[in-house]
């Protein structure tokens, strides 16, 4: 079997034996067959390194480390979430005592409760103006900057409660009214007529008589500094109020406090009687400031000044 082949060309034909072909198409033929075999023995390693029994324990193991870290990090997320829970819980608290410290606070001040209402926040306003680009701060850093406000008006109530309680012990203090819940004044401050020997004398306090063993109560807070029997005064109570002012209660029938009691302003201790120096039932009330007798009268007739 012949092949004829023609030339473009020159356009001449030339004729060629099949056999005279096979030796080429074998040559051609083994040429790509080793081609391919090189290739794949050249690519088999990189394959085989791709699925490496090695290569699969590496990512096995990453795999558990990343695991591992993502349960670090939801243990450590919940307990930064607990530890805000109870952080928030603990300015809730101390928001409580301040309210509740606010509102004793208004009571002990006698104010308007409708102006210090601690039950609702406070109001606030203003003009709207331009928005600015806000970034919000760290969560921690809020609570935080809540906690120091928190710690500022504390102190302040705290020095708040402190004067209130200071005036109100003050007032507590504040000489003022009658040593007699029921009786008149018989014998007032100066000069008199001494009702045993008719005399021009000096009397240093004021007299207010009664029925015999009626209330005589203290017109001050005050320490009881003398409870007993005394010379021209009988049975005799005397308080310390503090700031130089002492008050004596005197002609008692029975004293009902001890020395060192703590007694409050209109507290009973003594009953009127006739003891000592005294022609009848009556208390003798003196009023001393820093040691001297003064008129009891402008004590007796002022009112609270708090």
């Amino acid at each position: 079997m012949k092949i004829i082949l023609v030339s473009s060309k020159h356009g001449r034909s030339t004729m060629v034996s099949v056999w005279m072909l096979v030796p080429v198409l074998f040559v051609l033929v083994s040429t790509i067959t080793g081609a391919g075999y090189l290739g794949y023995q050249y690519l088999r390693p990189i394959q085989s390194d791709i699925v490496d029994q090695n290569a699969s324990l590496i990512w096995l193991d990453r795999i558990e480390n990343q695991a591992a870290q993502v349960e670090k990090t939801r243990v450590y997320t919940e307990e930064q979430i607990n530890a805000l829970r109870i952080r928030l819980a603990q300015l809730q608290a101390r928001l409580t005592r301040l309210d509740a410290l606010g509102e004793r606070l208004v009571d002990v001040a006698s104010l308007d409760k409708g102006e210090f209402d601690f039950s609702v926040p406070p109001a606030v306003g203003g003009p709207e103006s331009e928005f600015v680009d806000y970034q919000a701060p760290d969560f921690v850093n809020i609570l935080d900057e809540l906690a120091n406000q928190i710690d500022n008006r504390e102190q302040q109530l705290r020095v708040l409660n402190s004067l209130l309680g200071d005036r109100k012990i003050q007032n507590e203090t504040f000489v003022a009214g009658r040593p007699i819940k029921r009786g008149w004044m018989s014998s007032r401050y100066g000069y008199r007529n001494d009702p045993f020997s008719g005399n021009l004398a000096w009397h240093e306090g004021v007299d207010f008589a009664g029925k015999n063993g009626s209330d005589i109560v203290s017109v001050a807070s005050g320490v009881v500094t003398w409870a007993g029997t005394r010379s021209g005064y009988g049975k005799l109570v005397e308080i310390n109020h503090g700031n130089g002012f002492v008050t004596r209660y005197a002609h008692c029938d029975e004293i009902l406090v001890e020395l060192g009691d703590v007694v409050t302003k209109g507290d009973i201790i003594s009953l009127m009687g006739s003891t000592g120096r005294s022609t009848g039932p009556h208390v003798h009330f003196e009023v001393l400031f820093n040691g001297k007798a003064v008129d009891p009268a402008k004590y007796i007739n002022r009112v609270a000044r708090f």
